[in-house]
């Protein structure tokens, strides 16, 4: 079956897990990779002034909160 919708493509991924849990490894491996470039984007971006106001001010302007 190929995957039509987002819940498709959720319940594949589930099926996929419970099959294989390396999965869900790699997944959070991904997960915590871009968590890491998007915190030194910001704190690169931000380091000299506060760093939460000037972030949600940003966030804000690209209409992303």
């Amino acid at each position: 079956m190929k995957p039509k919708t987002d819940l498709d493509y959720v319940t594949l991924y589930a099926e996929k897990l419970g099959k294989d849990n390396s999965l869900f490894r790699q997944q959070k491996m991904l997960i915590e990779s871009q968590m890491q470039a998007s915190s030194s984007l910001f704190k690169n971006m931000f380091s000299k002034r506060d760093f939460k106001k000037c972030a949600r001010e940003y966030l804000k302007r690209i209409r992303l909160i």
